[in-house]
């Protein structure tokens, strides 16, 4: 090999050590978590500047996507070089194009656009920061509703819906797929938020009638989600912390889905009991929640969830699939199912009350 300025050449070859030695640790592993957060930084960057949308129209260049996201040219190489590196872009050449994940995702305009919920944890960036301090906190400092504390306006309420109205929708499809609710009469959502089963329940059954029962900021706005969405007049939405309140006694279904780490053990043990005694004779009740494997050991998903109360002080933490069939076993139900729904972070139990 020539090398400019220097009268001499060299060649080189470069060889791998083929000789056998047990493997050491290294700390690439721990490196790449302790630096996650970048990740996740660069995720939310691109989401608040539109990034992806703006190569889904063809700002596919560096350039380009500079100018689309009113950015200096070397902030955009930066951010385009590593959305590539994270996969989620691919580089041909001097243009970029979305990963299928973020195409169909996080390109606004889209009707499966999930760019609020991509953002979803942004605002307990500085709390993550201090979860060590959380975690040291005492049995003093326990709320029993978390988050959903006096705090929680509808304002708050509003925002924290909007993210999760963006996936909320999808999956209350996806139930619905699963799920066959031919000829039942109500169905009643434990903490539906802003009301997702509900809305997709009175869009695929006319007959059937609808009740989301949440906290009073949280009942405002998912009003505000069934009028939207055409079917206020066969939805409702009532003032109901179900952990306490009494429950409607006519309904035949009962949903309580992605809101399961948020409570202790003994909470959605009474909770289910309760659930049971209300529903009419031959309902049935889904748990989705973020659950553990049998053994306790994962997924990381619901480990994390689960995590995450730490931060809001609640009771909650992460249940195991054991678990949640032993609370339904206890409350009365039979028939019981243990369904996949989404991989790796949600899974459905189902029962059925006796006839």
């Amino acid at each position: 090999m020539y090398r400019p300025g220097c009268s001499c050449s060299w060649s080189f070859n470069l060889t791998k050590n083929t000789i056998k030695t047990p493997a050491r640790p290294d700390t690439v592993r721990l490196q790449r978590i302790s630096q996650a957060f970048w990740e996740s930084a660069a995720l939310m960057s691109a989401v608040e500047l539109d990034l992806f949308t703006a190569i889904s129209s063809g700002a596919n260049t560096i350039e380009s996507a500079a100018k689309a996201m009113d950015i200096e040219v070397v902030n955009a190489e930066r951010l385009l070089v590593t959305l590539t590196a994270m996969d989620l872009l691919t580089r041909t050449g001097e243009t970029f194009t979305n990963a299928e994940d973020v195409e169909r995702f996080l390109v606004r305009g889209k009707k499966s656009y999930a760019g609020p919920w991509m953002l979803f944890g942004k605002p307990g960036w500085r709390e993550w920061g201090k979860l060590t301090e959380h975690l040291r906190a005492g049995r003093e400092d326990e709320r029993r509703l978390g988050m959903y504390g006096e705090s929680f306006t509808v304002e708050r309420a509003r925002k924290y819906h909007q993210a999760t109205y963006s996936i909320g929708m999808g999956a209350a499809r996806r139930f619905h797929r699963q799920v066959d609710l031919s000829g039942r009469r109500k169905l009643i959502d434990l903490g539906g938020g802003s009301g997702c089963y509900c809305i997709v329940a009175a869009e695929t059954y006319p007959e059937l009638k609808a009740e989301v029962l949440d906290l009073a900021p949280v009942v405002t706005v998912t009003r505000e989600y069934l009028e939207e969405n055409g079917v206020s007049d066969r939805v409702s939405a009532s003032t109901c912390d179900f952990t306490t309140d009494a429950l409607p006694h006519d309904a035949d279904v009962a949903i309580m889905a992605s809101n399961l780490p948020q409570y202790n053990r003994e909470i959605i043990a009474d909770v289910i009991a309760r659930v049971h005694d209300a529903l009419q004779p031959g309902g049935e009740f889904h748990l989705i929640g973020e659950m553990l494997d049998e053994d306790g050991t994962g997924p990381l998903a619901p480990a994390l969830w689960g995590l995450t109360e730490a931060l809001s002080h609640s009771t909650g933490l992460a249940h195991s699939i054991a678990d949640c069939v032993f609370y339904l076993e206890k409350a009365g139900f039979g028939q019981l199912s243990v369904n996949e729904f989404i991989p790796q972070t949600l899974t459905r139990v189902t029962g059925f009350k006796a006839d």
